[in-house]
């Protein structure tokens, strides 16, 4: 029996992100896509990072209280005080910089596999690891993506292969 590896179930279709890319395009690109996390590439074509659309949520969280703490001491709200709560206050979400890249908010660290790795290795590593994604590579080249969904899909074929090994 053959032994099911990342070569098998990869997809080799695989959206990448450019390092350069505002957070707003990439959020447009995940959109456009339909796609929740990307591998990030260098100016050379190198497998730099990863992006996901935690790293926007994350990001934007993060940039709404600094904004905000930044209003509460540099300014006054005069004329509102007793009209607006703090939520609310919170929520015009006051925006300064719209400069923030993909290099901003990735992960530095790549989970990749090569081609001949079992699927029952991949799956303990996306456990382990708390992952969503793993890349594919041969030669240091991306060739491929195998996401939760994708081993979700082998998950469902043992039901109607028991006996293929994984």
């Amino acid at each position: 029996m053959q032994v099911l590896t990342a070569k098998d179930i990869m997809n080799p279709n695989v959206f990448s992100v450019r390092e350069d890319l505002t957070t707003h395009e990439l959020a447009a690109f995940f959109t456009d896509k339909m796609i929740s996390g990307a591998p990030v590439l260098s100016h050379s074509g190198q497998l730099i990072g990863v992006v996901s659309l935690s790293d926007i949520v994350r990001n934007d969280s993060q940039r709404v209280r600094m904004v905000t703490n930044k209003v509460q001491s540099e300014t006054s709200l005069h004329g509102w005080e007793g009209k607006a709560n703090q939520d609310e206050i919170e929520e015009l979400h006051i925006e300064t910089d719209d400069s923030l890249t993909v290099r901003d908010i990735m992960t530095p660290i790549v989970f990749e596999v090569g081609e001949q790795v079992s699927v029952t290795e991949m799956a303990d590593l996306m456990i382990e690891g708390r992952i969503h994604r793993l890349f594919v590579t041969r030669d240091a080249q991306l060739v491929g993506i195998v996401t939760a969904l994708d081993m979700m899909k082998v998950l469902r074929n043992m039901l109607d292969e028991p006996n293929r090994l994984y």
